[in-house]
Protein backbone atom coordinates (compact mmCIF):
# COMPACT_ATOMS: atom_id res chain seq x y z
CA UNK A 1 0.00 0.00 0.00
CA UNK A 2 1.06 3.12 -0.86
CA UNK A 3 2.14 5.95 2.11
CA UNK A 4 0.87 9.00 3.34
CA UNK A 5 4.19 10.64 1.47
CA UNK A 6 3.29 8.13 -1.79
CA UNK A 7 0.03 9.48 -2.01
CA UNK A 8 1.16 12.86 -1.24
CA UNK A 9 3.84 12.73 -4.48
CA UNK A 10 1.44 11.21 -6.95
CA UNK A 11 -1.03 14.14 -5.93
CA UNK A 12 2.01 16.85 -6.75
CA UNK A 13 2.75 15.07 -9.81
CA UNK A 14 -1.03 14.97 -10.72
CA UNK A 15 -1.21 18.74 -9.91
CA UNK A 16 1.92 19.59 -12.15
CA UNK A 17 0.65 17.60 -15.04
CA UNK A 18 -2.60 19.27 -14.61
CA UNK A 19 -1.50 22.66 -14.35
CA UNK A 20 1.31 22.15 -17.70
CA UNK A 21 -2.40 20.90 -19.73
CA UNK A 22 -3.82 24.01 -18.11
CA UNK A 23 -1.07 26.40 -19.40
CA UNK A 24 -0.64 24.36 -22.81
CA UNK A 25 -4.76 24.77 -23.38
CA UNK A 26 -4.61 28.62 -22.37
CA UNK A 27 -1.93 29.78 -24.60
CA UNK A 28 -3.36 27.73 -27.24
CA UNK A 29 -6.86 29.70 -26.74
CA UNK A 30 -5.19 33.18 -26.22
CA UNK A 31 -3.37 32.54 -29.29
CA UNK A 32 -6.59 31.06 -31.30
CA UNK A 33 -8.74 34.40 -29.77
CA UNK A 34 -5.98 36.57 -30.42
CA UNK A 35 -5.52 35.69 -33.54
CA UNK A 36 -9.05 35.74 -34.81
CA UNK A 37 -9.82 39.37 -33.65
CA UNK A 38 -6.81 40.24 -35.03
CA UNK A 39 -7.38 38.82 -38.96
CA UNK A 40 -11.41 39.31 -37.97
CA UNK A 41 -11.77 41.76 -41.50
CA UNK A 42 -10.03 39.52 -43.47
CA UNK A 43 -12.66 37.54 -45.89
CA UNK A 44 -12.47 33.81 -46.31
CA UNK A 45 -14.66 30.69 -46.75
CA UNK A 46 -17.09 29.17 -43.90
CA UNK A 47 -15.60 26.21 -42.51
CA UNK A 48 -16.99 22.96 -43.45
CA UNK A 49 -15.84 20.79 -40.82
CA UNK A 50 -15.53 22.28 -37.03
CA UNK A 51 -12.61 19.02 -36.75
CA UNK A 52 -10.89 19.57 -40.32
CA UNK A 53 -11.74 22.79 -41.61
CA UNK A 54 -10.85 23.20 -44.94
CA UNK A 55 -8.41 20.46 -44.72
CA UNK A 56 -10.51 17.15 -46.38
CA UNK A 57 -11.61 19.15 -48.89
CA UNK A 58 -8.06 20.62 -49.97
CA UNK A 59 -6.97 16.97 -49.99
CA UNK A 60 -9.94 15.42 -51.99
CA UNK A 61 -10.58 17.87 -54.45
CA UNK A 62 -8.02 18.69 -57.69
CA UNK A 63 -4.73 20.15 -56.38
CA UNK A 64 -4.95 23.74 -55.73
CA UNK A 65 -8.70 24.22 -57.08
CA UNK A 66 -10.06 25.21 -53.88
CA UNK A 67 -7.42 28.35 -54.20
CA UNK A 68 -8.79 29.01 -57.41
CA UNK A 69 -12.34 29.32 -56.27
CA UNK A 70 -11.28 30.94 -52.99
CA UNK A 71 -8.98 34.03 -54.40
CA UNK A 72 -11.08 34.61 -56.92
CA UNK A 73 -13.89 34.74 -54.75
CA UNK A 74 -12.38 36.71 -51.76
CA UNK A 75 -9.39 38.19 -53.65
CA UNK A 76 -5.79 38.90 -52.63
CA UNK A 77 -5.63 37.99 -49.10
CA UNK A 78 -7.99 35.42 -47.36
CA UNK A 79 -7.97 33.39 -44.35
CA UNK A 80 -9.66 29.64 -43.74
CA UNK A 81 -9.30 27.01 -41.21
CA UNK A 82 -7.27 24.36 -40.94
CA UNK A 83 -7.96 20.99 -39.12
CA UNK A 84 -8.05 21.38 -34.95
CA UNK A 85 -9.57 25.06 -36.07
CA UNK A 86 -6.06 26.61 -36.68
CA UNK A 87 -6.33 30.03 -39.07
CA UNK A 88 -4.11 30.14 -42.31
CA UNK A 89 -3.65 32.82 -44.67
CA UNK A 90 -3.80 32.67 -48.36
CA UNK A 91 -1.88 35.10 -50.22
CA UNK A 92 -1.63 35.92 -53.68
CA UNK A 93 -0.74 39.95 -53.40
CA UNK A 94 1.94 40.54 -55.62
CA UNK A 95 3.45 43.35 -53.14
CA UNK A 96 3.20 41.19 -50.32
CA UNK A 97 4.44 37.74 -51.48
CA UNK A 98 7.36 39.41 -52.51
CA UNK A 99 8.16 41.17 -48.76
CA UNK A 100 7.32 37.35 -47.61
CA UNK A 101 10.02 35.79 -49.69
CA UNK A 102 12.14 38.37 -50.10
CA UNK A 103 15.20 39.51 -48.25
CA UNK A 104 13.38 41.81 -46.01
CA UNK A 105 10.64 39.26 -44.95
CA UNK A 106 11.80 35.63 -45.50
CA UNK A 107 13.76 35.12 -42.13
CA UNK A 108 10.40 36.45 -40.25
CA UNK A 109 8.05 34.34 -42.07
CA UNK A 110 10.46 30.54 -41.81
CA UNK A 111 8.94 27.53 -42.62
CA UNK A 112 5.97 26.28 -40.27
CA UNK A 113 6.69 23.80 -37.40
CA UNK A 114 5.14 20.73 -39.16
CA UNK A 115 7.08 21.32 -42.19
CA UNK A 116 10.11 21.76 -40.21
CA UNK A 117 9.58 18.42 -38.82
CA UNK A 118 9.18 16.31 -41.77
CA UNK A 119 12.25 17.61 -43.08
CA UNK A 120 14.23 16.64 -39.97
CA UNK A 121 12.52 13.30 -40.02
CA UNK A 122 12.85 12.26 -43.53
CA UNK A 123 16.15 13.96 -44.78
CA UNK A 124 18.05 15.30 -41.45
CA UNK A 125 18.94 18.95 -40.71
CA UNK A 126 19.80 20.25 -44.21
CA UNK A 127 19.23 23.42 -45.88
CA UNK A 128 15.71 22.51 -46.07
CA UNK A 129 15.30 22.38 -42.72
CA UNK A 130 17.92 25.12 -41.43
CA UNK A 131 16.55 28.12 -40.71
CA UNK A 132 17.93 31.84 -39.53
CA UNK A 133 19.92 33.87 -41.76
CA UNK A 134 23.14 33.17 -40.85
CA UNK A 135 22.95 29.80 -40.60
CA UNK A 136 21.11 29.47 -43.96
CA UNK A 137 23.85 30.83 -45.53
CA UNK A 138 26.03 29.09 -44.01
CA UNK A 139 24.75 25.71 -45.71
CA UNK A 140 24.07 27.36 -48.64
CA UNK A 141 27.54 27.99 -49.38
CA UNK A 142 28.44 24.57 -49.03
CA UNK A 143 25.44 24.02 -52.03
CA UNK A 144 26.29 27.21 -54.16
CA UNK A 145 29.57 26.50 -56.15
CA UNK A 146 28.45 23.06 -57.30
CA UNK A 147 24.80 24.57 -58.85
CA UNK A 148 26.29 27.39 -60.88
CA UNK A 149 25.92 27.51 -64.08
CA UNK A 150 29.61 26.81 -65.33
CA UNK A 151 29.36 23.89 -63.04
CA UNK A 152 26.28 22.64 -64.54
CA UNK A 153 27.62 23.11 -67.91
CA UNK A 154 30.61 20.04 -66.78
CA UNK A 155 27.16 17.88 -66.11
CA UNK A 156 25.70 17.95 -69.27
CA UNK A 157 27.33 15.16 -70.83
CA UNK A 158 26.14 13.06 -67.79
CA UNK A 159 22.39 14.22 -68.21
CA UNK A 160 23.20 13.07 -71.88
CA UNK A 161 24.12 9.67 -70.96
CA UNK A 162 21.76 8.96 -68.51
CA UNK A 163 19.31 10.09 -70.92
CA UNK A 164 20.87 7.76 -73.53
CA UNK A 165 20.06 5.10 -70.96
CA UNK A 166 16.62 6.16 -70.57
CA UNK A 167 15.96 6.23 -74.53
CA UNK A 168 18.00 2.73 -74.76
CA UNK A 169 15.32 0.92 -72.49
CA UNK A 170 12.31 1.94 -74.62
CA UNK A 171 14.16 0.80 -77.22
CA UNK A 172 14.41 -2.59 -75.33
CA UNK A 173 10.85 -2.77 -74.49
CA UNK A 174 9.64 -1.82 -78.41
CA UNK A 175 11.99 -4.85 -79.55
CA UNK A 176 10.50 -7.00 -76.91
CA UNK A 177 6.90 -6.83 -78.04
CA UNK A 178 7.90 -6.98 -81.59
CA UNK A 179 5.28 -4.15 -82.31
CA UNK A 180 5.36 -0.95 -83.92
CA UNK A 181 4.44 0.60 -80.48
CA UNK A 182 4.26 0.06 -76.94
CA UNK A 183 2.94 1.04 -73.52
CA UNK A 184 5.23 2.59 -71.18
CA UNK A 185 4.49 3.42 -67.70
CA UNK A 186 6.41 6.88 -67.63
CA UNK A 187 6.38 7.99 -64.28
CA UNK A 188 8.33 5.34 -62.57
CA UNK A 189 11.06 5.77 -65.62
CA UNK A 190 11.07 9.45 -65.02
CA UNK A 191 12.07 8.18 -60.90
CA UNK A 192 14.56 6.32 -62.24
CA UNK A 193 16.29 9.07 -64.64
CA UNK A 194 15.89 11.85 -61.91
CA UNK A 195 17.62 10.00 -59.38
CA UNK A 196 20.25 8.27 -61.45
CA UNK A 197 21.52 11.66 -62.25
CA UNK A 198 21.08 13.86 -59.53
CA UNK A 199 23.39 10.73 -57.98
CA UNK A 200 26.12 10.96 -60.99
CA UNK A 201 26.05 14.25 -61.62
CA UNK A 202 26.31 14.97 -57.35
CA UNK A 203 28.03 12.45 -55.90
CA UNK A 204 29.69 10.43 -59.06
CA UNK A 205 27.77 7.41 -57.94
CA UNK A 206 25.87 5.01 -59.84
CA UNK A 207 22.76 3.71 -58.74
CA UNK A 208 21.97 1.68 -62.18
CA UNK A 209 18.23 2.56 -62.00
CA UNK A 210 17.79 2.45 -65.74
CA UNK A 211 18.78 -1.15 -65.76
CA UNK A 212 14.99 -1.49 -64.24
CA UNK A 213 16.17 -3.53 -61.84
CA UNK A 214 14.54 -3.16 -58.04
CA UNK A 215 15.70 -0.64 -56.12
CA UNK A 216 15.08 -0.21 -52.36
CA UNK A 217 16.12 3.00 -52.42
CA UNK A 218 13.88 3.99 -55.38
CA UNK A 219 11.17 2.09 -53.62
CA UNK A 220 10.99 3.70 -50.00
CA UNK A 221 10.74 7.25 -51.96
CA UNK A 222 8.08 6.31 -54.08
CA UNK A 223 6.40 4.36 -51.17
CA UNK A 224 6.95 7.43 -48.85
CA UNK A 225 5.38 10.19 -50.88
CA UNK A 226 3.78 8.26 -54.13
CA UNK A 227 0.60 6.78 -51.88
CA UNK A 228 -1.16 9.97 -50.91
CA UNK A 229 -4.97 8.40 -51.61
CA UNK A 230 -4.38 6.66 -48.29
CA UNK A 231 -6.66 8.16 -45.72
CA UNK A 232 -3.28 7.68 -42.67
CA UNK A 233 -1.44 10.32 -45.51
CA UNK A 234 -4.75 12.20 -45.24
CA UNK A 235 -4.61 11.95 -41.54
CA UNK A 236 -0.97 13.13 -41.34
CA UNK A 237 -0.93 15.90 -44.03
CA UNK A 238 -4.01 17.55 -41.85
CA UNK A 239 -2.60 17.31 -38.10
CA UNK A 240 1.21 17.60 -38.62
CA UNK A 241 0.58 21.57 -38.59
CA UNK A 242 -0.14 21.44 -34.96
CA UNK A 243 1.10 18.29 -33.84
CA UNK A 244 4.21 17.65 -35.78
CA UNK A 245 4.79 14.67 -33.37
CA UNK A 246 2.39 12.79 -35.84
CA UNK A 247 4.86 12.51 -37.96
CA UNK A 248 6.52 9.73 -35.89
CA UNK A 249 3.30 7.54 -35.61
CA UNK A 250 2.17 4.02 -37.07
CA UNK A 251 2.88 3.36 -40.86
CA UNK A 252 3.92 6.17 -42.27
CA UNK A 253 6.18 7.30 -39.29
CA UNK A 254 7.45 3.46 -40.18
CA UNK A 255 8.01 4.82 -43.44
CA UNK A 256 9.74 7.82 -42.68
CA UNK A 257 12.12 6.50 -40.49
CA UNK A 258 12.88 3.94 -42.98
CA UNK A 259 13.24 6.28 -45.98
CA UNK A 260 15.39 8.45 -43.65
CA UNK A 261 17.95 5.34 -42.90
CA UNK A 262 17.92 4.41 -46.43
CA UNK A 263 18.63 7.34 -47.47
CA UNK A 264 21.22 8.04 -44.90
CA UNK A 265 22.79 4.87 -45.19
CA UNK A 266 23.76 5.28 -48.95
CA UNK A 267 24.88 9.13 -48.23
CA UNK A 268 27.27 7.59 -45.65
CA UNK A 269 28.71 5.41 -48.35
CA UNK A 270 29.43 7.43 -50.95
CA UNK A 271 30.64 9.86 -48.14
CA UNK A 272 32.97 7.14 -47.29
CA UNK A 273 34.00 6.57 -51.31
CA UNK A 274 34.33 10.40 -51.73
CA UNK A 275 36.85 10.84 -48.98
CA UNK A 276 38.82 7.98 -50.13
CA UNK A 277 38.86 9.06 -53.90
CA UNK A 278 39.87 12.86 -52.73
CA UNK A 279 42.87 11.50 -50.70
CA UNK A 280 43.53 9.16 -53.98
CA UNK A 281 43.33 12.24 -56.69
CA UNK A 282 40.81 9.77 -57.99
CA UNK A 283 37.81 12.29 -57.93
CA UNK A 284 36.45 15.31 -60.19
CA UNK A 285 37.00 18.09 -57.83
CA UNK A 286 33.55 19.64 -59.64
CA UNK A 287 30.89 17.44 -58.25
CA UNK A 288 29.09 18.50 -55.45
CA UNK A 289 30.74 16.28 -53.33
CA UNK A 290 33.90 17.49 -53.29
CA UNK A 291 33.09 20.77 -53.27
CA UNK A 292 31.15 20.33 -49.92
CA UNK A 293 34.00 17.93 -48.53
CA UNK A 294 36.57 20.67 -49.88
CA UNK A 295 34.04 23.30 -47.69
CA UNK A 296 33.86 20.70 -44.66
CA UNK A 297 37.96 21.24 -44.81
CA UNK A 298 37.85 25.11 -44.57
CA UNK A 299 37.77 26.31 -41.26
CA UNK A 300 35.09 29.26 -41.63
CA UNK A 301 32.65 26.54 -43.23
CA UNK A 302 33.47 23.03 -41.29
CA UNK A 303 30.23 20.66 -41.84
CA UNK A 304 29.94 17.84 -39.62
CA UNK A 305 29.85 14.42 -41.06
CA UNK A 306 25.94 14.66 -39.81
CA UNK A 307 25.49 17.74 -41.79
CA UNK A 308 27.07 16.54 -44.93
CA UNK A 309 25.20 13.64 -44.86
CA UNK A 310 21.07 15.41 -44.49
CA UNK A 311 22.40 17.72 -47.25
CA UNK A 312 23.21 14.07 -49.56
CA UNK A 313 19.86 13.25 -48.10
CA UNK A 314 17.99 16.48 -49.50
CA UNK A 315 20.08 16.80 -52.64
CA UNK A 316 19.03 13.24 -53.63
CA UNK A 317 15.58 13.34 -52.39
CA UNK A 318 14.58 16.96 -53.86
CA UNK A 319 16.51 15.96 -57.17
CA UNK A 320 13.94 12.91 -56.89
CA UNK A 321 10.53 14.25 -56.29
CA UNK A 322 10.59 17.46 -58.55
CA UNK A 323 12.53 16.51 -61.72
CA UNK A 324 10.57 13.20 -61.83
CA UNK A 325 7.44 15.21 -61.73
CA UNK A 326 8.12 17.44 -64.20
CA UNK A 327 9.41 15.34 -66.88
CA UNK A 328 6.39 13.19 -66.39
CA UNK A 329 3.99 16.62 -66.68
CA UNK A 330 6.22 17.49 -70.06
CA UNK A 331 6.05 14.23 -71.48
CA UNK A 332 2.03 14.30 -70.87
CA UNK A 333 1.98 17.88 -72.57
CA UNK A 334 3.67 16.92 -75.62
CA UNK A 335 1.96 13.84 -75.94
CA UNK A 336 -1.44 15.26 -76.10
CA UNK A 337 -0.21 17.99 -78.42
CA UNK A 338 1.23 16.25 -81.14
CA UNK A 339 1.46 19.05 -83.94
CA UNK A 340 3.84 20.93 -80.92
CA UNK A 341 5.64 17.50 -80.93
CA UNK A 342 6.87 18.06 -83.94
CA UNK A 343 7.57 21.69 -84.00
CA UNK A 344 9.90 20.62 -81.17
CA UNK A 345 11.52 17.42 -83.33
CA UNK A 346 11.54 19.77 -86.03
CA UNK A 347 13.87 22.62 -84.16
CA UNK A 348 16.00 20.10 -82.45
CA UNK A 349 16.86 17.99 -85.85
CA UNK A 350 17.64 22.21 -87.41
CA UNK A 351 20.03 22.80 -84.21
CA UNK A 352 23.83 21.45 -84.82
CA UNK A 353 24.66 17.84 -85.02
CA UNK A 354 24.80 15.62 -81.80
CA UNK A 355 23.90 16.50 -78.52
CA UNK A 356 23.46 20.48 -78.00
CA UNK A 357 25.14 22.08 -75.77
CA UNK A 358 24.13 23.88 -72.41
CA UNK A 359 24.10 27.44 -74.21
CA UNK A 360 22.73 25.47 -77.48
CA UNK A 361 19.88 24.42 -74.89
CA UNK A 362 18.72 27.55 -73.68
CA UNK A 363 18.86 29.16 -77.36
CA UNK A 364 15.92 26.16 -78.66
CA UNK A 365 12.66 28.31 -78.35
CA UNK A 366 10.13 26.25 -78.83
CA UNK A 367 12.04 23.92 -76.04
CA UNK A 368 12.37 26.59 -73.51
CA UNK A 369 8.79 27.21 -73.79
CA UNK A 370 7.32 23.96 -73.94
CA UNK A 371 9.59 23.87 -70.43
CA UNK A 372 8.60 26.84 -69.00
CA UNK A 373 5.14 26.42 -69.54
CA UNK A 374 4.75 23.33 -68.15
CA UNK A 375 6.04 24.48 -65.39
CA UNK A 376 3.86 27.22 -64.87
CA UNK A 377 0.90 25.11 -65.51
CA UNK A 378 1.91 22.09 -63.70
CA UNK A 379 4.37 23.67 -60.58
CA UNK A 380 5.76 20.37 -58.83
CA UNK A 381 5.33 22.29 -55.22
CA UNK A 382 1.59 23.80 -55.66
CA UNK A 383 1.99 25.50 -51.29
CA UNK A 384 4.57 27.85 -50.55
CA UNK A 385 4.22 27.81 -46.79
CA UNK A 386 5.10 30.12 -44.22
CA UNK A 387 4.66 30.97 -39.95
CA UNK A 388 5.37 34.06 -38.80
CA UNK A 389 8.04 34.35 -36.42
CA UNK A 390 6.25 37.25 -34.59
CA UNK A 391 3.55 40.14 -35.12
CA UNK A 392 4.41 41.21 -38.88
CA UNK A 393 3.37 44.39 -40.50
CA UNK A 394 2.94 42.83 -44.31
CA UNK A 395 3.08 45.87 -47.18
CA UNK A 396 -0.36 44.89 -49.56
CA UNK A 397 -0.72 45.80 -53.03
CA UNK A 398 -4.13 47.87 -52.17
CA UNK A 399 -5.95 48.30 -49.06
CA UNK A 400 -7.41 44.95 -46.99
CA UNK A 401 -11.00 44.53 -47.51
CA UNK A 402 -13.01 46.49 -44.79
CA UNK A 403 -9.77 48.69 -44.13
CA UNK A 404 -7.89 52.04 -46.21
CA UNK A 405 -5.00 51.42 -44.97
CA UNK A 406 -2.33 48.75 -47.16
CA UNK A 407 -0.86 47.39 -44.68
CA UNK A 408 -1.65 43.68 -42.94
CA UNK A 409 -1.06 42.74 -39.16
CA UNK A 410 0.29 39.24 -39.30
CA UNK A 411 0.02 37.84 -36.07
CA UNK A 412 2.89 35.73 -34.83
CA UNK A 413 2.14 32.08 -35.12
CA UNK A 414 0.34 32.55 -37.92
CA UNK A 415 0.51 30.06 -40.93
CA UNK A 416 0.30 31.36 -44.48
CA UNK A 417 0.18 30.11 -47.65
CA UNK A 418 0.93 31.16 -50.84
CA UNK A 419 -1.28 28.88 -53.73
CA UNK A 420 2.06 28.92 -56.27
CA UNK A 421 -0.97 27.56 -59.38
CA UNK A 422 -3.19 31.03 -58.36
CA UNK A 423 0.29 33.11 -58.94
CA UNK A 424 0.83 31.00 -62.13
CA UNK A 425 -2.84 31.58 -63.43
CA UNK A 426 -3.92 34.88 -62.58
CA UNK A 427 -5.96 36.19 -65.79
CA UNK A 428 -4.00 40.00 -65.42
CA UNK A 429 -0.77 38.45 -65.71
CA UNK A 430 -0.96 35.50 -67.85
CA UNK A 431 -4.16 36.45 -70.13
CA UNK A 432 -7.76 35.22 -70.00
CA UNK A 433 -6.58 31.82 -71.25
CA UNK A 434 -4.51 31.64 -68.23
CA UNK A 435 -5.68 28.14 -67.43
CA UNK A 436 -4.66 26.66 -70.78
CA UNK A 437 -1.54 24.69 -71.91
CA UNK A 438 -0.20 27.23 -74.62
CA UNK A 439 3.77 27.37 -75.09
CA UNK A 440 3.85 30.25 -77.61
CA UNK A 441 2.39 32.50 -74.89
CA UNK A 442 6.62 32.54 -74.11
CA UNK A 443 7.56 33.67 -77.63
CA UNK A 444 9.56 36.97 -76.97
CA UNK A 445 8.52 37.11 -73.28
CA UNK A 446 11.94 38.19 -71.46
CA UNK A 447 10.35 39.02 -67.76
CA UNK A 448 10.00 35.30 -66.13
CA UNK A 449 9.76 36.80 -62.49
CA UNK A 450 6.25 36.19 -62.68
CA UNK A 451 6.86 32.30 -62.52
CA UNK A 452 7.34 30.98 -58.64
CA UNK A 453 7.43 27.23 -59.40
CA UNK A 454 10.83 27.49 -58.01
CA UNK A 455 10.01 29.74 -55.41
CA UNK A 456 11.98 33.60 -55.52
CA UNK A 457 13.97 35.55 -53.16
CA UNK A 458 17.14 34.01 -50.70
CA UNK A 459 15.49 31.04 -50.51
CA UNK A 460 14.62 30.15 -54.08
CA UNK A 461 15.34 26.55 -55.31
CA UNK A 462 19.21 26.27 -55.45
CA UNK A 463 18.90 23.55 -58.00
CA UNK A 464 17.21 25.25 -60.72
CA UNK A 465 19.50 25.51 -62.99
CA UNK A 466 20.75 21.56 -62.75
CA UNK A 467 16.75 19.95 -62.77
CA UNK A 468 16.07 22.66 -65.70
CA UNK A 469 19.29 21.49 -68.09
CA UNK A 470 18.58 17.84 -67.03
CA UNK A 471 15.22 18.12 -67.73
CA UNK A 472 16.03 19.66 -71.43
CA UNK A 473 18.67 16.65 -72.36
CA UNK A 474 16.22 14.39 -71.57
CA UNK A 475 13.67 16.28 -73.55
CA UNK A 476 15.49 16.41 -76.57
CA UNK A 477 16.76 12.69 -76.22
CA UNK A 478 12.93 11.29 -76.38
CA UNK A 479 11.80 13.48 -79.00
CA UNK A 480 14.67 12.94 -81.35
CA UNK A 481 14.30 9.10 -81.21
CA UNK A 482 10.52 8.78 -80.30
CA UNK A 483 7.12 9.91 -80.87
CA UNK A 484 4.33 9.68 -77.79
CA UNK A 485 0.70 10.18 -77.57
CA UNK A 486 -1.78 9.54 -74.46
CA UNK A 487 -4.68 7.25 -74.92
CA UNK A 488 -5.45 8.36 -71.34
CA UNK A 489 -7.50 10.60 -69.11
CA UNK A 490 -5.25 11.97 -67.07
CA UNK A 491 -5.61 14.14 -63.68
CA UNK A 492 -3.54 15.98 -61.28
CA UNK A 493 -3.25 14.58 -57.43
CA UNK A 494 -1.59 15.94 -54.77
CA UNK A 495 1.38 13.49 -53.22
CA UNK A 496 4.52 15.37 -51.74
CA UNK A 497 4.89 17.11 -54.73
CA UNK A 498 1.75 17.72 -58.02
CA UNK A 499 1.80 14.31 -59.97
CA UNK A 500 -0.36 12.85 -62.82
CA UNK A 501 -1.76 9.62 -62.69
CA UNK A 502 -4.64 8.18 -65.00
CA UNK A 503 -8.29 9.37 -63.30
CA UNK A 504 -9.43 7.74 -60.54
CA UNK A 505 -6.51 5.62 -60.15
CA UNK A 506 -4.38 5.65 -56.46
CA UNK A 507 -1.13 6.21 -56.87
CA UNK A 508 0.90 8.27 -59.48
CA UNK A 509 0.41 6.62 -63.39
CA UNK A 510 0.88 8.09 -66.93
CA UNK A 511 1.07 5.54 -69.54
CA UNK A 512 2.55 6.56 -72.66
CA UNK A 513 2.28 4.97 -76.28
CA UNK A 514 5.57 5.33 -77.52
CA UNK A 515 6.44 4.57 -81.02
CA UNK A 516 10.24 4.48 -82.42
CA UNK A 517 10.77 7.07 -85.23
Amino acid sequence: MLSIVGYTVLAGLALVGFALVFFAVGKFLVHFISTRISLYHVPGPSSTSLLWGEEWNLYHNAPGSHYLEWHQQFGKVLKFRGACGHQVLSITDERAVSFIVGAEGIYKFPKPDGVRAWFQKTLGEGILWIEGKEAHERQRRSLAPALTQQSVRNFTHIFYETSGKLAAQWTKLLDNCQSEEVEIEVTNWAGRFALDTVARAAFSYDFNLLSGEPNALAEALDGLTNNENKLSSFYMRALFWTFPSILSIGKKGEMIRRTKAELGAIARRMLKDAKIAVDTHLTDDKTLMALMLKAAAANDQRLHEDEIVAQMRTVLSAGYETVSAIVAWVLYELAMNPGLQEELRVEISNSPPGDPTLNELTNLPILNSVILETLRVHPAILENHHQAAENISVPLSEPAPGTSVSQLIIPKGTLVVIPVNVLQMDPDLWGQDAHLFRPERWQGREDKRNLFAFSQGPRFCIGQRFALAEIKALTVTLVRQFSFRCPYEIEAFQSFVIRPRVKGQGASSLPLLVRRL
